[in-house]
């Protein structure tokens, strides 16, 4: 299984709901943290093309910007 990953911010309530479901259901994620890690950002907005809305969370190629959850 290829691991997740989740960019976003401390203080977005939806990236901490996003972290939360994925820790629940078992599914390893790596979490960005784009406010500290500009890196991150700059990978974040190449795969969001270009939007700021977090999180933008990246499974097995597929690319999903916000998080409603379950």
């Amino acid at each position: 299984m290829q691991e997740v990953l989740i960019y976003g911010h401390d203080l977005c309530p939806y990236t901490a709901r996003a972290r939360e479901d994925f820790a629940r259901r078992k599914i390893p994620f790596h979490y960005v943290n784009v406010l500290q890690d500009n890196d991150g950002l700059q990978r974040m907005l190449k795969h969001s093309n270009g939007r700021r809305q977090v999180p933008v969370i990246v499974e097995a190629g597929k690319v999903t910007i916000g998080f409603g959850g379950n």
